[in-house]
């Protein structure tokens, strides 16, 4: 095996395995199907379904507590008992409700967005959400969430430069009491909640305060299995890490062993529920879990110890709930912009420092995204251009030379593959020739084109934006739609994606006219296609647009580099280089290990002999 099928094959292979580990189907859905399955079953046995209503009023009866005469007793006693109203703050982009009863936010919904069947975009709804303090006051331990607080005001609305406040207040006496503190800018994405504890010195102590918060996120993209697939909790650590958890499956991990925790974020795709400590938090855990419920993206707990600052009895925290719009993210400040996952390694600058910047610049030109990207693919071919004409003549020499090293094939047998190995690079080291030329170049684009895999399908710019057919760019488009096939997982067939297929197809044809390879290698090209349709069928049809462009754009480059090279003058180039002194021919590192590997190859064949 030559070092071109090699290569090929492990690139297959490499491949192969991405493949089927992006199809492995998650732990969401095998829950679901369990569920299913349990389903069908119970319906052929002819048994009923289990007793929902029941199990919940059992479950709503143990968890509800008698108010006794003590309980009055006890620490804010009387803000036992009120009347649970919901008071509205709105901005130009936020309508948030409050809840007296525990003064939390009860729900957050973005004004002007949708879900992808046109809903109201909720970001945290009243029945999944929760949020409280949990403190010792007079060595009881108390949740704010039992409690009824007083609003300041019956509801708070800001516009423009504005910016207002207001008060939900938990009593214990007429001057001891804690303050949550919510304030609101006009034209902003954050809340602002400043918990302030006021004559409590006594009552409270030196024991921490815990935030106690929980969310299940609602799906609000068209496809459930991508949006958990990016969806995780992030958090900020240490000299400013972020790092991630629960991104496939259940996950709990402890906090604080690296230092403060700057913030929590529980992520979906495309919009985040961001809470940021100003003075940090000490420690803490970080809960994700994956529901098997159609229409649930997953499960978000965070228990997080308060640190106090140079005001003691002041804790600033700041909620921002908004979309994970890159630039968007970065103006909060703290790094939050890192949980847009453009990739690992040199992938992620690629994004960051070129690919973004440049998608930013064409966006502001106010083009329809379509457009953008087939701008975006035009850059980069340019840019690559030189790789390309590089790698193109350097195949247009191995078929140049295919005839001369088919006589040698011819005279010298398949018998003896070491020999023949020898003979070829002999050839090679004559014609001044490097075999892998034609790779090289290609394996240097091979990390822009991984970049914009990880770079489209987190752009939340083309959420909900249509080009031709596709009616939104960030998720697949299906034309035709079909019951779950089993192992592949797939229901519908993205027409963007069979067409990046079919020209991924008919520019591999051309490489393989140009390149003159035969055998396996012939064919061997013509199977990563067909594994990417399977692969890439769900993903979003803005990145097989992009491919599509790419491997179209590629098309037209290579019939212009074609009609540059001229496979006569090649061929007499190569003729006149044999004919040189070895004295006189410049040693590249690739001919020098060539050398190197023949004296190697013929020590190996003298020792055999002996």
């Amino acid at each position: 095996m030559d070092r071109n099928t090699f290569t090929g094959l492990f690139l297959i292979l490499i491949i192969f395995i991405g493949s089927m580990y992006l199809m492995n189907p998650s732990e969401a859905e095998l829950k679901r199907e369990r569920i299913l399955q349990d389903s069908i079953a119970r319906a052929k046995a002819g048994s009923p379904a289990p007793a929902k209503t029941a199990d919940k009023a059992k479950e709503e009866a143990a968890k509800a507590v008698a108010i006794d005469s003590n309980a009055f007793r006890g620490p804010f006693g009387t803000a036992l008992t009120g009347v649970s109203e919901t008071i509205v703050l709105q901005n130009e982009l936020l309508k948030i409700n409050l809840s007296t009863k525990g003064g939390r936010i009860a729900s957050v919904e973005l004004k002007g967005m949708k879900t992808f069947d046109g809903k109201p975009l909720v970001m945290l709804d009243s029945a999944d959400n929760k949020f409280s303090l949990s403190l010792s006051a007079s060595n009881q331990d108390v949740n704010t969430e039992n409690f009824y607080f007083t609003p300041s005001a019956r509801a708070l609305t800001v516009a423009q430069s504005d910016s207002s406040s207001l008060t939900m207040r938990l009593s214990y006496s007429d001057n001891q009491y804690v303050d949550y503190i919510y304030s609101l800018k006009g034209n902003s994405y954050n809340l602002g909640l400043t918990i302030v504890t006021h004559g409590l010195d006594n009552i409270i102590g030196s024991k921490p305060i815990t935030v106690n918060w929980q969310a299940t996120l609602k799906q609000k993209e068209k496809d459930l299995a991508s949006e958990q697939r990016y969806s995780s909790a992030y958090f900020n650590h240490g000299e400013n890490e972020v790092d991630h958890i629960g991104v496939s499956e259940d996950e709990k991990k402890e906090l604080g062993e690296d230092g403060k925790i700057q913030w929590i974020s529980f992520k979906q795709h495309f919009f985040s529920n961001v809470l940021i400590a100003k003075n940090g938090f000490e420690k803490g855990t970080l809960d994700v879990k994956v529901p098997a419920q159609l229409g649930l993206v997953k499960s978000f707990s965070a228990n997080m110890q308060l640190a106090k600052g140079k005001d003691a009895n002041s804790y600033p925290l700041e909620f921002y709930f908004g979309p994970n719009r890159f630039n968007t993210l970065k103006d909060q400040g703290y790094n939050i912009e890192k949980q847009v996952d453009l990739g690992w390694g040199p992938l992620k600058w690629i994004n960051r420092v070129a690919v973004l910047p440049i998608f930013n610049g064409l966006e502001g030109m106010g083009w329809n995204y379509g457009l953008i990207i087939l701008i975006l693919t035009i850059i980069l071919k340019v840019v690559l251009t030189p790789l390309t004409y590089k790698s193109y003549l350097s195949m247009a020499k191995m078929r140049v030379l295919k005839p001369e090293m088919d006589e040698i094939k011819g005279k010298v047998g398949e018998d003896n593959p070491t020999l023949l190995q020898q003979e070829y690079l002999k050839l090679y080291k004559k014609a001044g020739v490097n075999p892998l030329g034609g790779c090289i170049p290609m394996l240097l684009q091979l990390p822009i084109v991984m970049a914009f895999f990880f770079f489209f399908p987190n752009l939340f710019e083309l959420r909900q934006e249509s080009f031709l057919w596709m009616k939104d760019l960030s998720t697949y488009d299906s034309v035709i739609n079909f019951p779950t096939i089993p192992l592949l997982n797939v229901n519908h067939i993205s027409l963007m994606c069979l067409l990046m297929t079919i020209s991924t197809l008919a520019t591999t044809y051309i490489n393989n006219q140009t390149s003159g390879v035969t055998g396996q290698m012939k064919y061997i090209g013509y199977i990563t296609p067909i594994i990417f349709l399977t692969v890439l069928n769900s993903y979003p049809s803005g990145l097989n647009y992009y491919y599509f462009c790419a491997n179209v754009l590629t098309f037209v480059q290579q019939l212009i580099i074609r009609q540059l090279v001229n496979d006569e003058k090649i061929h007499a180039r190569i003729q006149e280089n044999k004919k040189k002194p070895e004295t006189e021919k410049k040693k590249s590192k690739f001919q020098q290990r060539m050398d190197d590997y023949m004296r190697q190859q013929q020590q190996a064949a003298k020792k055999k002999n002996k």
